[in-house]
């Protein structure tokens, strides 16, 4: 049995749920709308304010599809109703973000600046006075959207180990090399 399918996804009033013939689930809340195209093997039921999620059978295929579209859902409704952040800190000598409009400008160190425009339904914050160093704060309701617009722009300068510059999740830890030693 799956452990994680067989648990209800509990929605609260604000939450809408709907879903149409072409197995398409719409979730509506108050920080936006979420779409999820569900598995013909999967149904789903709305039952006393929670979503309960079957399968059509115990093949070994539908047993994984129960537990995975059970997250899935669950994550929609969280992402509408809550919405998901990632924060991430710019650390080195020189490095600045900057919002002009909706497009992201980092100046990384390199010769010319990186310009980077957030997909639709992602909107990007750039906080400077909380810290010495500037962070980002990408929010929005696609918890796999948020998720790769924040490893994106991770990938613009990933931190290195000898100093530790670069752009990191706050909190990451970095592992620092020791450098050269002179030799006597």
């Amino acid at each position: 049995m799956s452990r994680i399918g067989n648990l209800p996804v509990p929605i609260s009033d604000k939450v809408e749920f709907s879903i149409d013939a072409d197995n398409i689930a719409t979730f509506k809340g108050e920080k936006g709308t979420n779409t999820l195209r569900i598995h013909p093997n999967i149904t789903i039921e709305k039952n006393d304010g929670e979503l309960i999620i079957n399968r059509n059978n115990d093949e070994k295929s539908n047993r994984a599809l129960h537990g995975l579209f059970r997250a899935l859902i669950n994550n929609a409704v969280v992402g509408v109703s809550e919405g998901y952040t990632k924060k991430l800190e710019i650390i080195g000598v020189g490095y600045r973000a900057s919002i002009s409009g909706d497009v992201l400008e980092l100046s990384l160190g390199y010769s010319h600046p990186i310009f980077f425009v957030p997909p639709e339904g992602i909107t990007i914050e750039v906080d400077t006075k909380s810290s010495k160093n500037p962070i980002l704060v990408i929010t929005g309701v696609d918890k796999e959207m948020v998720g790769q617009v924040a490893a994106k722009i991770r990938s613009f300068r990933k931190p290195e180990p000898y100093k530790g510059k670069g752009i990191r999740y706050v909190g990451e830890q970095v592992r620092r090399k020791a450098g050269k030693s002179a030799a006597k």
